[in-house]
């Protein structure tokens, strides 16, 4: 409810509505010989409540939800006492948000729910996580010291916490988890994370065993005859990917967003809605919420909110609610709620709630409307004020998007604490809904950024020349189809809906960073890139919205024949990594090559 209380005015006198602020009390006196036979032998004194005429049949359809069989009434006064307060409607509401209830229930209900001094408080995850997998690997351990040297939040998912700690210190954020491994990734890992940096990779090793130096790795393959070590490509590329997106994509969202309620790019969302009018605090306003199959923006269907609004009995309002969600839903990705709506020229409300109780905080934002326009509405989580009654609540915690309980949508005479709403008029009104859905505010930048590998569409690509190519593209078969699990893996992501960015390095070198670089797409180059690089290009990717759903590869203008060193006296200037983003385009993986006949390279 927007506002209201129910309040015994003396243990033996009449029951009296009151709207919060008002200074005229409806003042009816009920019979009992009216009530419900579920409210007879109530303990209450008599006289106590009277109806206007038998409750109405209650009504639940599928795509309609309608709390009184009768058509809207048009002739409802805006004088007090020309109409009678409806105590069916005001019953079947109740029992549609809260169940049949039994006498003692219900009188709870109306006294201890609506005369609650203080409602529940939820609590708020504030951390802000970035995920790093792979993370004792070299590239990916460099990007942990990057992120933490950055200040920010670091939690690594690993399978050998022994080594984990003693490579990045013991203070490190750390679980114990194998992306292989569906069952380690447990959903508490994943808690507060919002960003990912994943640096899993296959691992690569010489047949006849290496130094403990790693000398042979770090030559590279080119130098060694090499195997794989441990799991094989498609459990690590593929099956860790799939897993690996599963586990992480509820947190760091959509880029699309998340759709709550209606119709949306073929799809469909239903959620139980329910009228919640001034009938809870004696008024005689009404409104319905019902699936228009043909009210949609291009002819297909759409949610409508309609109803009569009146001030008759102090009231001034009507609205539609859902249901408690079964599951709460976790929004903690996203930044705020977005409708898509027809509007009519008013001033709405939408009004979110974390707490299963009936009268509590809601965390509400006002919206205005075009008349006779399709419009997006986005209403940001940081925009929402936590309402009690019309009245802010100072002291209240701050929203959690990580669960949300209910949605409600209203139409009001009353703004909060005591003003109005400007657009307000009695009468009809309607707005149809296609969609609610919580979105990703702009920019959008990359959520998971993954490392890839230079060549991964060559090794299936007609006329190419293999003997000009590296060995891990020569030797793909040999070494389980290694670069056809890494392209199987990256797909995924590129399917998955997630913001993400994919760095395909060329040769991986033990080098400092600081060489010239060249970026390149269509999985064309060859050469070497230092691990330390490639750590800093990750860790911008992930705060650049030039690199959003990019693929590329990355080289250094160096060959292989002249090692890069830094004079610690004089290092190289730190890199705008965005002068190179802003030249990539979207689309190109050169997967395009794979559909040609033949392609020179």
């Amino acid at each position: 409810m927007e506002c209201g209380c129910v309040m015994l005015s003396s243990p033996v006198s009449s029951f009296t509505l009151n709207r919060q602020g008002s200074s005229s009390p409806v003042g009816r006196n009920f019979s009992n010989q009216s009530l419900h036979p579920w409210l007879h032998g109530s303990p209450l004194p008599k006289p106590f409540l009277q109806s206007n005429g038998r409750p109405q049949s209650f009504l639940y359809q599928r795509h309609s939800v309608s709390l009184s069989s009768r058509p809207f009434r048009g002739l409802i006064s805006a004088e007090v006492g020309k109409k009678s307060w409806d105590f069916g409607r005001f019953f079947k509401t109740l029992y549609f948000f809260n169940g049949p209830p039994s006498p003692t229930k219900f009188f709870e209900l109306l006294i201890e729910k609506l005369s609650s001094p203080s409602p529940e408080k939820p609590v708020m995850e504030t951390s802000s996580v970035v995920l790093v997998t792979g993370a004792t690997g070299g590239v990916g351990r460099r990007v942990v010291d990057i992120l933490r040297n950055k200040g920010l939040q670091v939690r690594v998912l690993v399978r050998n916490e022994e080594k984990a700690r003693k490579m990045l210190g013991s203070d490190i954020d750390l679980v114990i988890g194998d992306i292989t491994k569906e069952s380690t990734l447990l959903p508490e890992y994943f808690k507060g994370v919002r960003k990912v940096i994943n640096a899993v990779s296959v691992i690569v090793g010489p047949k006849e065993g290496d130094t403990p130096e790693r000398a042979k790795y770090s030559q590279g393959i080119k130098f060694f005859e090499p195997e794989i070590k441990g799991d094989s490509p498609e459990k690590v590329e593929y099956v860790g990917m799939k897993n690996l997106i599963n586990a992480v994509k509820k947190s760091i969202g959509l880029q699309n967003g998340k759709l709550l309620f209606g119709f949306k790019d073929n799809s469909f969302r239903e959620l139980a809605w329910g009228a919640l009018d001034d009938v809870v605090m004696g008024g005689v306003s009404e409104s319905t919420f019902q699936i228009d199959p043909k009210g949609g923006e291009n002819g297909g269907p759409s949610g409508l909110f309609k109803g009569v609004v009146s001030t008759a009995n102090n009231g001034g309002f009507t609205s539609i609610r859902t249901k408690n969600l079964s599951v709460p839903e976790d929004l903690s990705a996203y930044d705020g709620l977005e409708l898509r709506l027809k509007g009519d020229g008013r001033r709405y409300k939408l009004i979110v709630r974390t707490s299963r109780e009936w009268d509590t905080v809601g965390y509400t934002a006002s919206f205005d409307t075009v008349r006779d326009q399709w419009q997006s509405v986005r209403l940001p989580f940081s925009s929402l004020r936590p309402v009690f009654r019309a009245r802010t609540v100072s002291d209240a915690q701050p929203f959690d998007p990580s669960n949300i309980v209910s949605l409600q949508l209203m139409f009001s005479k009353f703004e909060y604490d005591g003003k109005l709403n400007p657009t307000f008029l009695e009468g009809e009104f309607q707005l149809p809904i296609s969609s609610i859905q919580a979105y990703l505010k702009d920019p959008v930048t990359p959520r998971f950024v993954h490392v890839s590998s230079a060549g991964v569409t060559r090794p299936d690509r007609p006329g190419l020349d293999l003997s000009k190519q590296p060995p891990a593209v020569r030797l793909n078969k040999e070494l389980g189809f290694i670069l056809t699990y890494k392209l199987k893996g990256e797909d995924l992501i590129r399917e998955s809906g997630i913001p993400y960015a994919i760095v395909r390095p060329c040769a991986l070198t033990e080098e400092p960073a600081g060489a010239d670089l060249i970026f390149d797409q269509g999985d064309n180059i060859t050469g070497k890139i230092s691990r330390e690089e490639i750590a800093h290009i990750c860790v911008a990717a992930l705060e650049s919205p030039y690199a959003l759903d990019k693929t590329f590869e990355v080289k250094s203008v160096l060959p292989f024949s002249e090692p890069f060193t830094v004079d610690p006296e004089n290092p190289p200037e730190e890199k705008d990594y965005d002068i190179y983003f802003k030249n990539l385009k979207e689309g190109i993986t050169g997967q395009e090559a794979l559909e040609q006949s033949s392609v020179p390279v």
